[in-house]
C-alpha cells in the first residue's frame, strides 16, 4: 500500500511540476506557395521590382503572439516582374549580385520579438546571405493569428552592401526595399 501511495504521490508531483513549467509554443509551418519576399531595387534612372519565394520556414506562437521563427529563402525562385525580366534575372544571379555559383539560399532566424501594440511587433534577427551573417531588424504587422493559421507582413529597407553586394554603388541604390508576406499554418 505504501508503494502505491508513493507511486501516486510521485505521479501527482510530476504532473504538478510539469503543469507549472513553461511550455513551448505552437509551431506553424510557412506556406511556401503564398509566402514571399518582394523587392524593389532602385537606380538613378528607375527601379526594378521582383520577388523570392520561401523554401521553408516556421514560426512559434505562444498565447496568440509571435515569439520566434526560422526561414530559408529560395534565391533560385528569383523573379523580376517588370520588362527587364530574364535579362536582369541573369545579372542578379551573377557574381555582381547573388552569385548563384556559391549557393541559392539565404536564412533568417528571429532572435527576439517585442510587441509594441496588439498587432505590431519589432523583430530582431540574423540574416545569412552570400555567406555573410548580419543583424536585420524590422517592424511586422500581424494581420491574423488563431489556433490554425498565422499571417504577417513587414516593409523595410535592407542595405545590400552589408552582405558584400557592392555592384554599381553610386548608380544603384545600396538600400533595397523589401515587403515580406508570411502565411503559416499549424
Amino acid at each position: 500500500m505504501k508503494k502505491i501511495m508513493l507511486g501516486l504521490a510521485l505521479v501527482a508531483a510530476t504532473v504538478g511540476i510539469y503543469s507549472f513549467a513553461p511550455q513551448p509554443g505552437d509551431t506553424f509551418t510557412a506556406n511556401t506557395t503564398t509566402s514571399k519576399v518582394e523587392f524593389i531595387g532602385s537606380k538613378t534612372d528607375g527601379y526594378h521590382p521582383g520577388y523570392f519565394l520561401l523554401k521553408s520556414g516556421q514560426v512559434t506562437i505562444e498565447a496568440g503572439k509571435l515569439t520566434g521563427g526560422k526561414f530559408t529563402i529560395d534565391l533560385a525562385s528569383l523573379k523580376v516582374t517588370d520588362a527587364a525580366g530574364e535579362k536582369l534575372e541573369g545579372h542578379l544571379k551573377s557574381p555582381d549580385f547573388f552569385d548563384f555559383s556559391k549557393g541559392t539560399e539565404a536564412t533568417y532566424v528571429i532572435s527576439n520579438v517585442k510587441y509594441t501594440s496588439a498587432n505590431k511587433c519589432d523583430i530582431d534577427g540574423i540574416l545569412t546571405l552570400k555567406g555573410v551573417t548580419a543583424p536585420v531588424k524590422f517592424t511586422a504587422n500581424v494581420r491574423g493569428v488563431d489556433d490554425k493559421k498565422f499571417f504577417a507582413e513587414a516593409a523595410f529597407s535592407l542595405d545590400r552592401t552589408a552582405f558584400g553586394i557592392n555592384y554599381g554603388v553610386g548608380k544603384v541604390s545600396s538600400d533595397v526595399q523589401l515587403l515580406v508576406h508570411l502565411f503559416a499554418t499549424k
